[in-house]
């Protein structure tokens, strides 16, 4: 086509070539015959139109390949309440690659008194909530799902919760240190001077939620979703409370100092500050990027001497948060402190056998001399109840 277009144009050129050369002769018999230049210029009009048509008609060079569409498959999901089983809504138009929140989110559209983090979708009626990163197609049996709606109730993000949990202490410790009008009796308050174990107990506790506070917000990886209000009230009812109770007892001005006097005092003043450090160092390896996530590994000891724990123990920052709690007790040397030691060991050793189970399931050949919290003990207690492994992580409740 290239060829046969070359070829024409340059016959036409060479034609219009050789009437332009002879047009000046031709000029000059214009008068005695002006119809013969006429037809020459019909002809060479009629030439240039020929080409300028056969142009336009030969069409592009190229044939342009066609564009391959892939097919999308959509979703129809039908949301039913859980309870009544009667239909809420229909969100259709679902992508293969939508995830559960992006569900909750058109879902919210739907329905805006329900917002997503307060909406729980299930396959079955009572079975697992499902995550908000799974996609439809992980799900999806047919391109018609059944979802079933649960409402969640007003939810608060876990960020809120710590640090609801953690200032209160922090603050109503400090109220019951100062003495304020309507606690104690302000008489014998004045009478009475503070033993030094009682400035003591005050600073350790406000390092002790300082840190809490310091690590909730610069250090720990917090989920990033939401929990149940009732979650945050009773969290806070638990610490605030047993706070004002130890609080109350230890800055009274009849408070008696420990049996062993300024020996027992200094010696586990110190062994709560070594702890504190400990757990501290501790969090910060766990917040590690290697240490979190779907291709996690365990965490290894590293030139820090408060990091060599991780060679006795599975969940060593369970270990020396126990470890500050009893330095407190014997420090202060009060019941409310050791009722709160002891509930918290139990708590505590409840979470490191879990995270011990989830160790155990992924780095088997490494975790199989070590024990959950305590060194040789909580080994034992995990080999005689040794069951499945629960499905939690280290980003889904950061508890120190």
């Amino acid at each position: 086509m290239c060829l046969l277009l070359t070829r024409q144009l340059l016959l036409v050129v060479r034609r219009m070539f050789k009437r332009h050369r002879s047009l000046a002769s031709e000029r000059r018999r214009e008068l005695i015959s002006p119809r013969a230049t006429r037809s020459i210029l019909k002809d060479d009009m009629r030439n240039f139109h020929f080409l300028s048509q056969f142009i336009l008609s030969a069409g592009p060079l190229k044939s342009t390949s066609a564009v391959k569409h892939t097919k999308t498959t959509h979703f129809e999901i039908e949301i039913l309440d859980a309870q009544t089983k009667k239909q809420i809504c229909i969100v259709d138009k679902v992508t293969q690659k939508s995830t559960i929140h992006d569900v909750k989110q058109k879902f919210h559209k739907a329905c805006p008194q329900w917002y997503p983090s307060r909406v729980g979708l299930q396959l079955e009626r009572g079975g697992p909530f499902l995550k908000d990163n799974l996609t439809v197609q992980s799900v999806a049996a047919s391109s018609i799902v059944t979802l079933y709606f649960t409402d969640l109730g007003q939810q608060v993000s876990w960020t809120t919760v710590f640090l609801a949990e953690y200032t209160g202490p922090l603050l109503i410790y400090l109220l019951f240190y100062l003495r304020i009008p309507y606690i104690y009796d302000m008489k014998e308050s004045s009478r009475r001077l503070c033993h030094p174990v009682v400035h003591l107990a005050c600073f350790c506790h406000c390092i002790h939620y300082i840190r809490y506070l310091l690590e909730t917000l610069f250090v720990h990886k917090v989920s990033s979703g939401h929990t149940s209000l009732k979650i945050l009230l009773k969290s806070c009812a638990f610490y605030w409370g047993f706070t004002s109770w130890i609080a109350y007892y230890i800055n009274h001005p009849r408070y008696t100092p420990p049996s062993f006097g300024y020996r027992q005092v200094a010696v586990s003043a110190i062994n709560f500050l070594i702890c504190e450090a400990g757990n501290h160092f501790i969090n910060v390896v766990l917040a590690h990027p290697s240490h979190t996530g779907n291709n996690a590994c365990f965490p290894s000891p590293n030139y820090n001497p408060f990091t060599w724990m991780f060679f006795l123990v599975s969940c060593p920052n369970y270990t020396y948060e126990i470890g500050s709690w009893i330095s407190f007790t014997i420090m202060t040397q009060t019941l409310p402190v050791g009722i709160f030691t002891l509930l918290m060991s139990i708590q505590m050793s409840l979470w490191a056998q879990k995270k011990h189970k989830i160790y155990l399931k992924k780095f088997n050949s490494y975790m199989h001399r070590k024990s959950a919290m305590i060194p040789f003990i909580l080994q034992i207690l995990y080999h005689l109840n040794h069951q499945g492994s629960p499905d939690i992580t280290y980003e889904d409740k950061v508890h120190c």
